[in-house]
């Protein structure tokens, strides 16, 4: 059987928008044998797709690339680079002496863009070497596992990047409003997060000590069990991280807060970095109406509210159809949360954004 071997050694949420592209592959080859390179900590993430036949753990610290692919079998027909956009990420599948290489270092690749969506990029580069691929086919199918907690409102403040946390004392104040509401509230995090929940929890007015209400540290949630919990969920409140792409793809409504740091960001004392530029991100529609509220101080809402306006998907846009990368600037212009819509609230000198963080060369 003939094999294609791709690259993506990165994080879940890494792999999850790398999910259409992965799609556009696996229609465009159908009688190739899909091999993906990424980190084994991702099985059951990978499996879910339903795009890859075998998965070759592949890793690096960080958002390093592996210095190698580990595989021994024939070489691949075809060897695609969706890890980056400099040699160091073409160099591990050259040595596999793929009948073909596509890559954006490669000379026959197309000119990479650092201010894109990943979907889009990703897309782009395929249909580059007359790939199809359709950024908005994100979607994967919830595991058949019971919620720990069906129709609570799940917050994850943790991220890998310790930029890309937002302020736990936000996420509590989340917390405690939904609670106040009348919402079931469970805080989520890794297994290096359990402190991080937990104080989030207890100033939420959530008990830590609860095993059915804070999923994180030694009470961590695998992938199957958390993908269940986010797709049973009334809502998720979460920072810019994989959970976040994980509610995209189990269309769970969500609000995603994008701490983005730049060269006037400082790092407090305990390493968490206090960015100027606050980024909101929003997914269908938030069951709540004041949580950027509550984790944007001093946002308002507007005297006369947006009016309703039908869900259209597609690439570069919320499900409402609007563009947040052309919002306002002010706090006065705001939006508040109407179903289908985000309520538009950020700082003063915030802005609002739909865009991922470019991904970094390699």
């Amino acid at each position: 059987m003939k094999r294609l071997v791709v690259l993506r050694a990165l994080g879940l949420g890494d792999l999850l928008t790398g999910v259409p592209a992965l799609r556009g592959l696996r229609r465009a080859f159908p009688g190739h044998r899909l091999l993906l390179a990424a980190p084994g900590s991702l099985a059951d993430a990978v499996a879910a797709t339903g795009a890859v036949d075998e998965l070759i753990p592949s890793a690096a610290p960080g958002r390093a690339v592996p210095s190698a692919v580990p595989w021994s079998g024939p070489a691949p027909e075809l060897a695609v680079d969706l890890h980056g956009s400099g040699p160091e990420s073409l160099r591990p599948l050259s040595a596999l002496r793929p009948g073909r290489l596509w890559g954006f270092a490669h000379a026959s690749g197309p000119e990479w863009r650092a201010d894109e969506h990943e979907r889009d990029r990703w897309c782009r580069f395929l249909a580059w070497y007359g790939v199809p691929a359709d950024p908005a086919d994100v979607r994967i199918t919830a595991p058949p596992w019971p919620s720990p907690a069906p129709g609570a409102v799940v917050l994850h403040p943790g991220a890998a990047a310790g930029a890309r946390r937002g302020p736990a004392e936000r996420f509590a104040a989340v917390g405690r409003a939904l609670a106040r509401a009348g919402h079931r509230v469970v805080v989520t995090g890794g297994p290096d997060e359990g402190r991080l929940a937990a104080s989030v929890a207890e100033a939420a007015g959530v008990s830590p000590g609860d095993p059915a209400e804070v999923f994180a540290g030694p009470a961590a949630l695998p992938f199957p069990a958390l993908a269940a919990l986010i797709a049973a969920a009334r809502a998720v409140v979460v920072g810019d991280t994989g959970v976040a792409h994980l509610a995209t793809a189990l269309g769970t409504p969500s609000v995603c807060l994008s701490y983005t740091p730049h060269a006037a960001d400082e790092a407090d004392s305990a390493g968490i970095r206090r960015p100027r530029r606050l980024q909101t991100k929003t997914d269908r529609h938030t069951t709540t109406p004041h949580l950027a509220h509550h984790l944007t101080p001093g946002a308002v809402a507007p005297r006369h509210p947006a009016p309703r306006r039908p869900a259209r998907h597609g690439p570069g846009r919320t499900a409402a159809g609007h563009h947040p990368g052309r919002g306002p600037r002010s706090a006065r212009n705001t939006r508040p949360v109407l179903p289908g819509e985000m309520n538009d609230a950020f700082s003063g000198n915030g802005r609002l954004s739909r865009r991922e963080s470019p991904e970094k060369r390699r």
